[in-house]
């Protein structure tokens, strides 16, 4: 195009001008014709996270994949049900002798496990009616689900986040008597020892129903691995379900003799817990959490950990 914005006649291509109008049609059809070269992705990197769920560790690695992220699942502990549990058919006979004010079920593995072996020597129908003159109490929606499944009347029921705080603070606000009361716990794990003293605290004696005990995994390979590719910075999230998950990971630690590096890296990374009591027992063993699900509940814990872990790194990665 001329000056005037005419394209040049055949008479100037030849000229001066003309070939200045010929190299700047050539060029703009250059510039519309080659693609433009992407500019550096800004997106952040995949977060990987590793989490030490056992029962659940399929739906975990599931869930953490859904939402956009790497998983390692390391499981770090398996629930080993007591063979000769004569705890468990002393609570039956002093239940159906009439013994008990109280029956608070804590878990529902463990309530399942507990009917299911009582009722190896009892009736059914007598289990389920000695339960009736009880007050039964839950912790969660788990042990609800296993009770309703029993037709087994629910009197008390711990809101979230299903805490032995929370426990205590239902029987209050049902004006529940403690004084002088008898009160059966189905323990999980370990003995319930916050509860246990809160109870006597009220003036109720406790009987402490042990069903299983947990124990390392059979095979501890997978935890290991995932404790020193925590210290090598291969994780971006450590994400714990129980409390009971972060004591079997420094156990293991400990057996590798790494456990201060593997601290040490942990609080590098994001810090997930599900709720109050894993992130008391965290912070007791030295780790910082970084942050609660608005509900206690994998599913939660997944997605908010997923939305948040970038910010949360930033910030981390800032401060060193």
């Amino acid at each position: 195009m001329d000056r005037a914005g005419r394209a040049p006649t055949p008479s100037a291509i030849g000229t001066s001008e003309g070939c200045l109008c010929a190299l700047h049609l050539v060029s703009e059809a250059v510039r519309f014709t080659i693609p433009r070269m992407a500019s550096p992705s800004t997106e952040p990197t995949t977060l990987h996270v590793c989490s030490f769920e056992s029962r659940r560790a399929a739906e975990m690695q599931s869930l953490v994949e859904r939402h956009g992220a790497r998983a390692t699942i390391a499981p770090s502990l398996r629930e080993a049900l007591l063979d000769d549990n004569p705890e468990a058919f002393d609570f039956a006979a002093a239940l159906l002798a009439g013994r008990f004010d109280l029956v608070i079920f804590l878990t529902g593995v463990g309530a399942r496990a507990l009917l299911e072996t009582i009722c190896t020597r009892h009736s059914r129908s007598d289990i389920l009616q000695a339960l009736a003159d009880c007050c039964v109490v839950v912790r969660g929606p788990k042990p609800v689900a296993v009770l309703r499944e029993w037709q087994i009347r629910i009197d008390v029921r711990a809101p979230e986040p299903n805490t032995w705080r929370e426990v205590i603070a239902a029987l209050e606000d049902s004006r529940v008597s403690l004084r002088n009361s008898r009160v059966a716990v189905q323990e999980y794990g370990k003995p319930a020892a916050e509860l246990h003293e809160a109870l006597r605290e009220r003036g109720a004696e406790v009987v402490s129903v042990p069903l299983y005990r947990w124990k390392l995994p059979a095979d501890t390979g997978p935890l290991e691995d995932a404790v020193r590719r925590t210290i090598a910075g291969d994780f971006d999230v450590l994400m714990f379900t129980s409390a009971q998950q972060v004591v079997h990971v420094l156990e293991v630690a400990a057996l590798l003799d790494v456990q201060d590096d593997w601290r040490a890296a942990a609080n590098r990374c994001v810090i997930a817990s599900i709720g109050p009591t894993a992130s008391e027992t965290l912070q007791n063993l030295g780790l910082a959490p970084d942050l609660e699900p608005s509900h206690p509940k994998m599913g939660h814990l997944v997605r908010e950990t997923c939305e948040q872990a970038q910010r949360l790194l930033r910030q981390k990665r800032s401060s060193h």
